[in-house]
């Protein structure tokens, strides 16, 4: 069979199944003159290596990938284990408002106005509903404008963070943290670890441990921030925040800090004002306007642009606050009464001192306008009449006769805590402003201001140191004259003599009498003031002097309560005590002291219109200067020196002491009606009969009579 028949005739199967029709097979192309193409040679198979590189790589990733995506579910699963084991063991939001370790004290002046604060001040329980709005848009706009918007934790504001400290040449966990509101609450929470003495030393230690910077510290904030976020609402996390933010100057909270720095409720804050304590949040103590107010403003500043850009603040408001800085109140701004306050606090038991677990409230006898009179005197004379660079230190104190101290400056820096007093704690030698207590024994005993004494050189013998011949100030002797004249000269000489003639322990007993607790030397320098004692004892003793002869206990505290209680669990009605001298010995003695100032060695301390009292001391080498006087209101003593002991410069009781004195009680009676001082004159000797002496109290015999003969004259 030919090829055509076969193409003709077709298969069986193709005719019993029906073939489908096929489309003619395309021409094959032609080549030029109808010769067929040439044939292409097929290009060589590609080798298959790149198909196995292919399949590693993809292999790699597949292997790398699931590693990832198991190993993000196990940290997912434990994140979520984590967050519902710190959300079971978190309390009520109530419990975490007040965490403070210890309580507070307020101190209050005589009038019942705060002065001053101790320990961590809580000012009460503030929610989002009760604060001022400003103070609320404050912290939102300048510590988490996103708060509403997260759930504790804010990817970008920690990769903002990080980028400015790569940027500022820091590592990328210092310095900005990129933390939310949440993770600053769990920070301040510490994580939930209450504070335990037995783990601590100190509270500083406490916080310092909860304010670590590492990389798996603040991996636990952000866990325990988003448990936070399960349990509390966005208001009550910014409840917790409110109340536990330290925000310096001791203030725990912004209701305690509002009334730190303002003297108001944090209800009642104006927009700079809410701008200043937002700004605190960045560095509490650096900012904290009562440790530099220019520095706390210009912060401010910056949170009122962080406002007005977020539209917490229309442009006029924002301008209007800017324009209208928030300033202290009148009692922050003084700072007064700092040594007065340590003071008040050192006489406190410590478990309602600085170791109190409770809010305590104590009203003090302060009078915040003579503490500043006093600070003001201290800074006048410093000013103007010590040199430059001058190292020389003074000490005030003010007190009622009855003890009560009005006023304390314990050193030339008046705006101080914790600092060193000069008025309490330094021990100085008392010179001459000891000789009123001579001559009160002396009055005590029956003599008069007028018995005379003989100025002359004069040496005594003492067993086992040899012979001491005491001499005046000024190297001269006056020969027979009164024992006013001598207090009033502040003769050396008679002082030693009647001393010894009223008798040593006599002298002693009246000085301890009065209130002057310190050793007191045994030998006869003591007339002289060799012994050591503070300026608040030796202006106690004085204050016996005006309240005519009795013992004072100087004292700061009048009521102590705990806050929100009306108990007085602590109180002083008087600091008065026992009868030292009668009330005419005392009286005597206050004339012979009038007369030191009004013509003797303290003219520079003189009143004009104002009777005063008082006494000069100068040490030996001049290395501590008193004033010590009173006037019918108030008494007042200064010291002056140097805490190294260095000797003074050209100056003496009667001269720096005295002006600061002067100065001081210048500015308290401001504004007083002037009182006669409660002296008396002594009754003028009869001239035609010569009257006997009187005979010492207590009995001290012929051998006593004698030597006053010896020492006083017929």
């Amino acid at each position: 069979m030919t090829d055509s028949k076969r193409r003709k005739s077709g298969l069986i199967a193709d005719k019993r199944y029906g073939a489908k029709s096929k489309s003619p097979a395309p021409a094959k192309p032609r080549g030029a003159g109808g010769k067929p193409a040439p044939k292409r040679k097929s290009k060589p198979p590609r080798r298959s290596g790149g198909n196995v590189i292919t399949r590693f790589f993809g292999w790699i990733f597949g292997l790398v990938w699931g590693l990832i995506w198991r190993t993000g579910m196990i940290v997912v699963l434990l994140v979520g284990l984590a967050v519902a084991l710190i959300y079971s063991t978190l309390p009520d939001v109530s419990a975490l408002l007040d965490g403070r370790a210890r309580g507070s004290v307020t101190l209050m002046d005589r009038d019942g106005k705060v002065f001053a604060w101790r320990g961590d001040q809580f000012g009460g329980v503030i929610t989002t509903d009760t604060v001022s709005p400003h103070l609320k848009n404050a912290v939102l706009a300048t510590e988490d404008k996103r708060f509403y918007y997260h759930f504790g934790v804010s990817p970008r504001g920690v990769a903002s963070a990080v980028r400015i400290n790569l940027r500022e040449g820091r590592g990328p966990l210092s310095g900005h943290g990129g933390s939310t509101i949440t993770q600053q609450t769990a920070k301040l929470l510490c994580l939930g670890v209450p504070y335990d003495p037995a783990v601590w030393k100190s509270e500083a230690e406490y916080e310092s441990d909860c304010r670590q910077g590492s990389l798996w510290r603040k991996i636990k904030e952000a866990v325990f921030a988003m448990a936070m976020e399960a349990k509390y609402s966005k208001d009550e996390i910014l409840n917790i925040y409110l109340n536990r933010a330290f925000l310096g100057a001791g203030a725990r909270g912004f209701e305690a800090a509002s009334q730190r720095y303002f003297g108001k409720s944090a209800a009642q804050v104006n927009p700079s004002e809410a701008a200043m304590l937002a700004g605190l949040l960045v560095a509490p103590t650096r900012y904290a306007p009562t440790n530099s107010l220019k520095r706390s403003q210009e912060r401010a500043q910056v949170v009122l642009g962080l406002m007005e850009e977020q539209g917490y603040l229309t442009a006029d408001q924002a301008q209007a606050a800017r324009a209208n800085p928030a300033l202290l109140s009148e009692a922050a701004a003084a700072q007064a009464g700092g040594y007065f306050a340590d003071w008040v606090m050192s006489e406190l038991p410590d478990y309602f001192g600085g170791n109190t677990t409770e809010d305590v409230i104590i009203k003090t006898t302060l009078d915040q306008r003579i503490q500043t009179s006093a600070e003001e005197a201290m800074r006048f004379i410093f000013q103007e009449k010590v040199r430059d660079g001058s190292k020389a230190q003074a000490a005030i104190v003010v007190m009622s006769a009855d003890g009560a101290v009005r006023a304390m400056v314990g050193g030339r820096d008046t705006r101080v805590t914790g600092a060193f007093n000069r008025a309490t704690q330094a021990a100085r030698q008392t010179g001459s402003s000891f000789k009123p207590f001579v001559y009160a024994t002396a009055l005590e005993m029956g003599h008069s201001p007028l018995d005379t004494v003989v100025d002359e050189p004069y040496c005594i013998n003492i067993p086992g140191s040899g012979q001491w011949c005491p001499k005046n100030y000024t190297n001269k002797y006056y020969g027979r004259v009164t024992l006013a004249q001598a207090l009033k000269d502040s003769l050396n000489v008679p002082a030693v003599k009647v001393a010894e003639a009223m008798g040593l322990n006599n002298v002693r007993r009246v000085a301890s009498d009065f209130g002057i607790e310190s050793d007191l030397a045994a030998g006869p320098a003591l007339a002289l003031g060799a012994s050591e004692s503070s300026l608040l004892e030796m202006t106690g003793a004085y204050a016996g002097i005006l309240n005519g002869g009795s013992s004072v206990e100087p004292y700061g505290l009048t009521e102590l309560r705990l806050q929100g209680e009306n108990e007085v669990l602590m109180g002083t009605g008087t600091g008065i005590g026992e009868r030292v001298i009668n009330a005419e010995a005392a009286g005597q003695l206050i004339w012979m002291m009038e007369k030191v100032i009004s013509e003797g060695s303290g003219r520079r301390a003189a009143l004009p219109g104002w009777q005063a009292a008082g006494k000069t001391g100068t040490t030996q080498a001049a290395r501590d200067a008193w004033f010590i006087g009173f006037t019918a209101d108030y008494v007042a003593g200064v010291w002056m020196g140097y805490d190294d002991n260095t000797p003074l410069s050209g100056v003496t009781g009667g001269g720096l002491p005295a002006e600061i004195w002067h100065e001081t009680m210048i500015r308290v009676h401001e504004g007083m009606t002037p009182k006669p001082l409660p002296m008396q004159a002594p009754r003028q000797p009869v001239v035609v009969a010569k009257p006997k002496p009187k005979k010492p109290q207590g009995g001290l015999g012929q051998a006593v009579d004698k030597l006053l003969k010896d020492l006083f004259g017929n």
